[in-house]
C-alpha cells in the first residue's frame, strides 16, 4: 500500500553523514514508495537491496529513456544525451567496452606505488607544517586529483579549473543553472583542445588510449571522447576526495573500530568496503531508470514508462541482508554493497577508488599517530551544501607531533 500523495524528497539533510531513519520505516512498510523531487515528474523510490539490484541490473529498466522525459532530479539541469550514464545496451556496451580497454585493472594497479608516493608526500607536508591541518585541502583533494590528472594526461596546474567544473557537475543549488552551463561548456572546450593535442602528440595516458580505442569497426566519436574524458576527470577524483574525509570522520566517531583498524592494518581493504556500505554519500537518489514494460517489484506493479529511483544508501542498510546494518563493522563478511552501483552502470572507476582509499587510510593511520579532531567535530567541520554529494568542505585535524 502506498501513500496517495508523493512524499517530498530527499529525506537526508546535507550537513551530516547520517541516514534518515525514515528509510528503515519504508523498507519495512513501503519498500517502493511515491516521491517528488525538486525537479521533474513523480517517481517510485526503491529502498530494499534486492529491489535495488533489479532496478539497476535488469534490462527492463532503461536509463536512455530519461533523455526524452522530464526525469525526476535534484537540480534544474537534466541528463545529457550521449554520456555513459544516459545510454542503454547495446550503445552503452560498445562505449564502455572501448573505454574499459584503456581503463584496465592492470593500469590501475600500476598506479598504486605512485599513489602511495603522492600520499606520503602530502603527509610529509602536513607534518612539516605541523598540526592542525585541513584534511580536505591538504590531503583529500590533491591526492585523487593528482592521480586522475596523471592517468588521463591532464596538466595538474589546471586543477583549480577542475574543482570549479566539478562543482558544476555536482551542484544542486550551489551554482545557478547559468553558471553550471557556462562551466560545463568551458570544460568541453578544454577537453576538446586536449584531445586534439594528443592526436598530434601521443603520450602514455588515458586520453591517448581513448583516441586509439578500437573494436572491429567501432571507435569513439569526438563528442563521446570529450564527454568521457570530462566525466572520468570529475568522477575520478570527486568520490575519493569526498570519501577520504567522510571515512576519517566515521572512524574518529567510532573509536573502537578505529582502534581495531590501527591494531590490524590488514583490515584496510575490508574496512574500505564496509565504509563504502556504511557512508551515505549522496544527498538522495539520482539517475532514474524507466520501466520499459510492466515490472512487479514486491507488491507493487511498476507500469511501463514509470521512473524508479534507487536509494543505494538505504539498500546498503537493508536488515534482510546485513546483520545490525546501522553498526559499523570493519570485519563484516556479508553480501557485497551497492555503493559503486550494480549492473551495466556499475562504476567504471571502482577499482581506482578502492585503491586510492586503501592507500589514503594506510597513510593517515601509519604516518599521523593519534590522529583526531583538532578540538571537536562541531568546530572542526564545515559541511558541503547545495551539492549532490555530502561531506566536509573543511575538516581540521590534529595528531601527535614529535
Amino acid at each position: 500500500m502506498t501513500t496517495t500523495e508523493p512524499r517530498t524528497y530527499p529525506f537526508n539533510r546535507p550537513e551530516a553523514l547520517d541516514l534518515d531513519p525514515f528509510y528503515a520505516q519504508l523498507r519495512e512498510r513501503e519498500p517502493l514508495s511515491r516521491i517528488k523531487l525538486p525537479f521533474g515528474e513523480e517517481a517510485w523510490l526503491a529502498t530494499r537491496y534486492e529491489d535495488a539490484k533489479v532496478v539497476l541490473g535488469d534490462p527492463r529498466f532503461s536509463r536512455a529513456m530519461a533523455v526524452d522525459r522530464d526525469e525526476p532530479r535534484l537540480r534544474a539541469r537534466g541528463s545529457m544525451p550521449g554520456g555513459l550514464l544516459s545510454l542503454d545496451p547495446p550503445d552503452h556496451t560498445r562505449l564502455r567496452r572501448l573505454v574499459a580497454k584503456a581503463f584496465t585493472a592492470r593500469r590501475v594497479e600500476k598506479l598504486r606505488e605512485r599513489t602511495q608516493r603522492i600520499a606520503d608526500d602530502l603527509v610529509d607536508e602536513m607534518i612539516a607544517q605541523g598540526p592542525p591541518a585541513d584534511l580536505v585541502e591538504d590531503f583529500a583533494l590533491p591526492l585523487p586529483i593528482t592521480v586522475i590528472c596523471e592517468l588521463l594526461g591532464v596538466p595538474f596546474e589546471d586543477r583549480g579549473d577542475f574543482r570549479v567544473w566539478s562543482d558544476a557537475f555536482l551542484s544542486t543549488t550551489k551554482l545557478t543553472p547559468e553558471q553550471v552551463g557556462d562551466y560545463m561548456d568551458r570544460m568541453w572546450v578544454y577537453m576538446g583542445g586536449l584531445i586534439e593535442q594528443r592526436r598530434s602528440e601521443p603520450a602514455d595516458d588515458l586520453i591517448t588510449a581513448l583516441i586509439a580505442a578500437r573494436d572491429d569497426e567501432d571507435k569513439l566519436s569526438e563528442q563521446e571522447m570529450v564527454q568521457l574524458a570530462a566525466g572520468i576527470l570529475v568522477a575520478g577524483h570527486e568520490t575519493t576526495a569526498s570519501q577520504i574525509p567522510n571515512f576519517t570522520y566515521v572512524l574518529l566517531t567510532h573509536p573502537e573500530q578505529l582502534a581495531r583498524l590501527r591494531a590490524d592494518l590488514d583490515l584496510v581493504p575490508s574496512a574500505v568496503e564496509e565504509l563504502m556500505r556504511f557512508v551515505p554519500l549522496g544527498v538522495g537518489a539520482g539517475f532514474p531508470r524507466y520501466a520499459t514494460e510492466d515490472v512487479r517489484l514486491g507488491d507493487v506493479l511498476v507500469r511501463a514508462g514509470e521512473p524508479v529511483l534507487v536509494s543505494v544508501a538505504s539498500a546498503n542498510r537493508d536488515e534482510s541482508v546485513y546483520a545490525n546494518p546501522d553498526e559499523l563493522d570493519l570485519a563484516r563478511d556479508e553480501a557485497s554493497h551497492v555503493g559503486f552501483g550494480h549492473g551495466p552502470h556499475h562504476c567504471l572507476g571502482a577499482q581506482l577508488a578502492r585503491m586510492e582509499l586503501q592507500v589514503a587510510l594506510r597513510a593517515l593511520l601509519t604516518r599521523l599517530p593519534g590522529l583526531d579532531f583538532a578540538s571537536s567535530p562541531d568546530r572542526d567541520i564545515d559541511w558541503k551544501t547545495g551539492m549532490l554529494v555530502r561531506g566536509p568542505l573543511r575538516m581540521s585535524l590534529s595528531w601527535q607531533s614529535k
